[in-house]
């Protein structure tokens, strides 16, 4: 009975990683290349990036599914053609995961989960800046640890402003995650 409880848990947490994959992989080919080209920022990018990674965490509520969705994902986007710079959210991703550890990847509206939620985004964003800025774009430095930081930043904030009143909806519609019953 447990042994099939854990592969069901198994199989739909495959599941829920394949589909944000592919969602990380489609937003980041058409909006995220359209967005740079009207702003010439990665703030809608930043944004787009944060927002998958609070649903397959709202989701799976497993750790190591935001990263696999961050890894999957831009090296699809890589393989595909796309813009190297997705390249700076796989460690965004990877320390996403580790960071949510805190709260136990548990996303709601309760005040730690948000206030943890957000600090990683943050947090994250402006590791993808700097990853982005440095070693992909060659920006300068003053620059990446300023505007660049900064657009990426204000887009993982907007990012988690707009995903945790879906969450919520969610939530309240009695949408169920995945359990581990």
């Amino acid at each position: 009975m447990i042994e099939s409880k854990t592969k069901n848990r198994f199989s739909v947490n495959i599941a829920l990683i394949s589909i944000f994959s592919a969602l990380w992989v489609v937003l980041n080919l058409t909006v995220a290349p359209l967005s740079f080209a009207l702003f010439h920022l990665p703030v809608i990018h930043s944004l787009i990036i944060f927002f998958m990674l609070f649903l397959v965490t709202w989701a799976t509520n497993q750790y190591g599914a935001a990263s696999t969705v961050g890894v999957i994902g831009s090296v699809i986007v890589v393989l595909a053609g796309g813009p190297l710079p997705v390249l700076g959210f796989i460690p965004a991703a990877l320390l996403f995961d580790l960071l949510l550890l805190v709260n136990h990847h548990k996303i709601n509206l309760k005040p730690l989960n948000i206030a943890v939620g957000i600090l990683a985004s943050v947090v994250c964003a402006f590791l993808a800046a700097l990853v982005n800025g440095f070693l992909i774009l060659s920006l300068a430095p003053i620059f990446t640890l300023t505007i660049w930081a900064g657009w990426n930043v204000l887009g993982g904030v907007v990012g988690a402003v707009i995903v945790l009143p879906i969450i919520a909806a969610l939530e309240r519609a009695q949408v169920k995650r995945v359990q581990a019953d």
